[in-house]
């Protein structure tokens, strides 16, 4: 797995990529929430491993940003210094998937990140809540404000597709391939009238927080909108 760890002690960092690496996994390190942020908006990760306390903020705020503009199907992983009850609730309740007490052990650490990745790759599908849209990839079911939306089936298949890769350009190319199958009787202009018919039917033009953005000459980018205070 691609795993993108956040801790601002160097020391910690250069182990636990020795460990991950070790372990078969790639791994990029940041110190900060905000040089953390910038990297998930540029790059995609299997899994986040975040420390719980950085020098301009905590886990909470990584874990509020992940969930809201990534969905929850990344699994996250928080590394805590405290044990407390308190500590370990609020790391669950913010999204985190699972923790660990620093400091760490390897075999814990890494027996925890591999029952992670099982949980991803054992076919579960999620239910995405982003902002105003949940996502229900099992039941074929999209709601927006909590009324469902009518969709057909390759509308929820794009939809579905687009709210998973956020930040991504995204070329007409491969959504083609991917919604329609590399063998479909169909050119590029039935993705631009899919993307049509979502932005009418689930505000993708900011209004509802998230932007389908058209990419001259290439495509798509389907970008998190930040909606005024």
């Amino acid at each position: 797995m691609h795993i993108g760890i956040a801790e601002d002690d160097q020391d910690q960092q250069d182990l636990l990529r020795l460990w991950l690496e070790e372990a078969n996994h790639t791994v990029a390190a940041h110190g900060t929430v905000a040089q953390y942020i910038d990297a998930l908006k540029k790059e995609r990760f299997d899994m986040l491993l975040i420390d719980w306390m950085l020098p301009d903020g905590t886990g909470a705020d990584l874990l509020q940003w992940a969930r809201g503009n990534l969905g929850w199907e990344t699994p996250i992983l928080v590394l805590t210094a405290r044990d407390d009850e308190e500590t370990v609730v609020s790391a669950l309740q913010a999204g985190a998937d699972d923790y660990v007490v620093k400091p760490p052990k390897p075999a814990e650490l890494l027996a925890r990140v591999a029952a992670l990745g099982r949980r991803v790759r054992s076919g579960a599908l999620p239910v995405l809540r982003l902002g105003a849209f949940e996502i229900d990839i099992q039941r074929q079911r999209l709601s927006l404000d909590g009324e469902p939306v009518m969709l057909t089936q390759k509308e929820f298949d794009l939809s579905a597709y687009l709210f998973q890769n956020p930040g991504k350009l995204l070329s007409r190319d491969h959504l083609l391939n991917k919604i329609w199958g590399l063998n479909a009787e169909v050119d590029t202009r039935t993705v631009d009238t899919h993307v049509s018919r979502l932005r009418k039917k689930l505000g993708l033009d900011g209004s509802k927080g998230w932007k389908l953005v058209p990419v001259y000459g290439v495509g798509y980018r389907f970008e998190r909108i930040e909606q005024p205070a």
